[in-house]
C-alpha cells in the first residue's frame, strides 16, 4: 500500500513538474526575411535557447520592416524587425515597442549598396534626379537613406522615385531596365553578392557614405510582452547577442548554417556564400547615436515633434 501511495505521489509530482515546465516555456513568433537569417534564428540553430524556456516559431515571411511591425502591433507575432526610422515612426504612432537589439549595422564591410548598370549615365547621387530607384519597401531604411543622400547632395528629398521591389527581384528589374537604380540592403548581402558576381553592374554610393557607421535597424518587442515575460525577453536578447558574436568570430560556419536553413525553407542555399556578417558591435551593443541620429532627422523633417521620443524610452535594457 505504501509503495502504491509513493508511486501515485511521484506521478502527481511529475505531472505538476511537467505542467510547470509547460507553463514556463515562452514561444516567440516571428516572420523571416528572404535570403538570410536573423541573429535569433542563428541562436536557435546553434542551440542557444535549449533549456532556457524560450522557443521560436516561424510564422512566414515579411517583405520588409513595416510589414513586420504591423504584424507585431496586431499581436500575430511577438518579434518584429525594422529599420530604425520605421521603428521610431511606429512608436510615434502610438505603438508600445522597445528596440531589443540591433539586427544589423553598417560599416566598411556590411552596407547597403545602390547599383546601376555599367553603361548607366548615373555617376553620383546628384544624377538621381528624376530617376527610379528600386528598394525593398517604402518607409524603411533604404527609403530614408535615399532621401538623406539626396538632401546631402543639395536635391529635394523627393527628387528620385523610389519603387518597392522584393529583394529576390532587384537584380532582374535593374538589368531589364525597369528601374534606373537598385538598392541592395545591408540585410540583403546575399542577393547583392549574386548580382555582383554576374558582372555588368556598378555601385554609385552606399549607406555608410551617407550615415556613417551606425546600427541599421533593430529587432523589436512589444512592451506588454516584456512586462509579462521579463526573463524570457532578457534571455531572448542575451542569446541573440551571443549569436551575433559567434557570427563575427565564425563567418564560414554561419554561412554553412544559413545555407542549411535557407534550403529547409525552400530558398536557394547558394546565396549564403555571399553573407558578409551582421556588422554590429561586440555583444550586440547599441549606442544612443544609433537612435538619436534618426530622431534628429525625423524631428528636422517634421515627422516627429521636438522631444516626442527619448532614446532611453526606445532601447531595451536586457541586463
Amino acid at each position: 500500500m505504501k509503495k502504491r501511495l509513493a508511486f501515485i505521489a511521484a506521478l502527481a509530482f511529475a505531472s505538476v513538474s511537467f505542467s510547470s515546465l509547460a507553463q514556463d516555456t515562452v514561444t516567440l513568433r516571428y516572420l523571416a526575411s528572404y535570403g538570410g537569417i536573423s541573429a535569433h534564428e542563428l541562436a536557435d540553430a546553434l542551440g542557444y535557447f535549449k533549456g532556457t524556456g524560450v522557443t521560436l516559431e516561424n510564422k512566414g515571411y515579411a517583405s520588409g520592416g513595416p510589414e513586420s511591425l504591423f504584424a507585431l502591433a496586431s499581436g500575430s507575432v511577438d518579434i518584429g524587425s525594422a529599420a530604425t526610422p520605421a521603428v521610431l515612426n511606429a512608436i510615434a504612432s502610438g505603438n508600445k515597442f522597445v528596440a531589443a537589439y540591433p539586427t544589423n549595422g553598417i560599416d566598411n564591410t556590411t552596407k547597403s549598396i545602390f547599383y546601376v548598370r555599367e553603361d548607366s549615365p548615373i555617376r553620383s547621387v546628384k544624377d538621381l534626379a528624376g530617376k527610379s530607384v528600386a528598394i525593398n519597401t517604402l518607409g524603411a531604411h533604404l527609403d530614408y537613406t535615399l532621401r538623406e543622400a539626396l538632401r546631402q547632395a543639395g536635391l529635394p528629398q523627393n527628387a528620385a522615385k523610389p519603387v518597392a521591389v522584393p529583394g529576390p527581384q532587384l537584380e532582374q528589374v535593374l538589368r531589364s531596365g525597369q528601374v534606373d537604380v537598385a538598392a541592395f540592403g545591408y540585410w540583403q548581402t546575399t542577393f547583392e553578392g549574386v548580382a555582383r558576381s554576374h558582372g555588368g553592374l556598378r555601385p554609385v554610393f552606399n549607406d555608410t557614405d551617407v550615415l556613417g557607421e551606425i546600427a541599421g535597424g533593430f529587432t523589436v518587442l512589444r512592451e506588454d510582452f516584456v512586462k509579462e515575460h521579463p526573463d524570457a525577453a532578457k534571455t531572448f536578447v542575451r542569446e541573440s547577442a551571443r549569436a551575433l558574436d559567434y557570427a563575427r568570430e565564425h563567418p564560414q560556419e554561419v554561412r554553412d548554417i544559413m545555407a542549411k536553413e535557407l534550403k529547409a525553407r525552400g530558398e536557394n542555399p547558394d546565396v549564403a556564400r555571399y553573407f558578409t556578417g551582421y556588422g554590429v558591435r561586440p555583444g550586440g551593443h547599441a549606442e544612443d547615436r544609433d537612435v538619436q541620429y534618426w530622431i534628429d532627422i525625423l524631428e528636422r523633417d517634421g515627422a516627429l515633434g521636438k522631444g516626442q521620443i527619448q532614446v532611453t524610452h526606445v532601447l531595451f535594457n536586457a541586463q
